[in-house]
């Protein structure tokens, strides 16, 4: 009976919080982006920022609670991301399971976009006014709870609080989420993640959505072969992700007519932009290396006269002794591409005792 209760409570949240969200917007119209950014070397090496894989991945937890399980009980993983210029965030998370009530995680998340010197209108420095500073941060509690053998469900709450210049704003979000776990090694997840709103604004008045988004994603580890696959289909609740990008208008010399792709080539392209594909070989239980690739990234961030790896990331991880490091570079545009380093262990390993 408690379980029933529990998957009940799972589907009526789930159907309510999303539709009282569905028109939520991509892009540029919506605050509190930096909720979306990989939270682990391992999710961007394989190309998104959440994944579908349950191997009690204290990281892969914070986009996807229904993988918070008793098995992370007393673990610790700490994130850190040299971004672009000056620009770094990070995280770190710790679990504690409950028999009663569940499995949870507590995460905090910052971002810090550096420092900055005061201007005026045409770029002229103000020496009398001196330098700013913007930072974003986002306290994150998630429960999960396995309801049999098969399905597992899980929920973040999140309290977020962005800083920029004078402006501060304050919002409150959560995320629901529900996997599938075959005994075959093959998981299936669907989450509907930053389902909330601002409790204070920027500007007076100025209520600002947040990144609303509606995630799938399966993985499957091979059965004689050390390879695990994972796939995502991102954005579910908005089809067309493509913009209008000038810089790509062809126009017919002759006839001074603007090209366009065909009705295959549109449609294909639209539906690859909700795709992100990753790999993960792993020879030993001490072991991996990862790719992945984003078709969406690449078709936003790319230049065209030299594409370079746009899209592609990659990364690998590692355990000595008790602990797991993991390193991965992700590449978003030929101007850089961010370092990711994270080392994970559970207290258990030095004290002797889980409880």
């Amino acid at each position: 009976m408690t379980q029933r209760f529990y998957a009940l409570l799972f589907i009526t949240s789930f159907l309510f919080l999303t539709s009282a969200t569905i028109q939520a917007q991509i892009g540029g119209n919506s605050t509190y982006k930096f909720l979306n950014l990989p939270n682990s070397p391992r999710v961007a090496a394989l190309g998104g920022n959440f994944v579908a894989i349950s191997d009690n991945d204290l990281a892969v937890g914070l986009n996807n609670p229904s993988m918070i399980s008793k098995e992370m009980h007393n673990g610790l993983s700490l994130n850190f991301v040299d971004y672009f210029a000056d620009i770094n965030y990070g995280f770190a998370s710790y679990s504690r399971t409950y028999e009663k009530y569940g499995s949870f995680a507590a995460t905090m998340q910052y971002l810090n976009y550096g420092r900055f010197t005061y201007t005026d209108e045409t770029g002229v420095l103000d020496e009398n006014a001196g330098e700013f500073t913007g930072n974003e941060m986002a306290f994150v509690l998630g429960w999960g709870r396995r309801l049999d053998s098969l399905f597992s469900i899980g929920a973040n709450l999140k309290a977020i609080s962005s800083s920029l210049e004078s402006y501060n704003s304050f919002g409150m979000a959560v995320d629901v989420a529900g996997s599938y776990h075959a005994r075959s090694g093959f998981t299936a997840s669907l989450v509907a993640r930053n389902i909330g709103r601002q409790l204070s604004t920027y500007t007076p008045g100025n209520h600002e959505p947040l990144p609303f988004e509606i995630q799938f994603g399966i993985s499957k580890k091979l059965k004689h072969l050390p390879f695990r696959y994972s796939i995502l289909l991102t954005n579910l609740q908005k089809w067309d992700l493509t913009f209008v990008d000038p810089a790509e208008e062809t126009v017919d010399p002759f006839t001074g007519e603007v090209k366009t792709k065909s009705k295959a080539g549109e449609f294909a392209d639209k539906a690859f932009r909700h795709v992100v594909i990753g790999g993960e070989f792993v020879p030993s239980r001490n072991f991996s290396f990862r790719l992945g690739y984003n078709y969406q990234r690449r078709q936003e961030m790319k230049v065209d006269s030299k594409k370079g790896t746009v899209g592609f990331s990659w990364g690998f991880g590692f355990r000595v002794s008790k602990f797991n490091f993991s390193y991965a570079r992700s590449a978003y545009h030929l101007s850089g591409s961010p370092n990711m380093l994270s080392i994970a262990f559970n207290l258990s390993d030095f004290s002797g005792s889980g409880k």
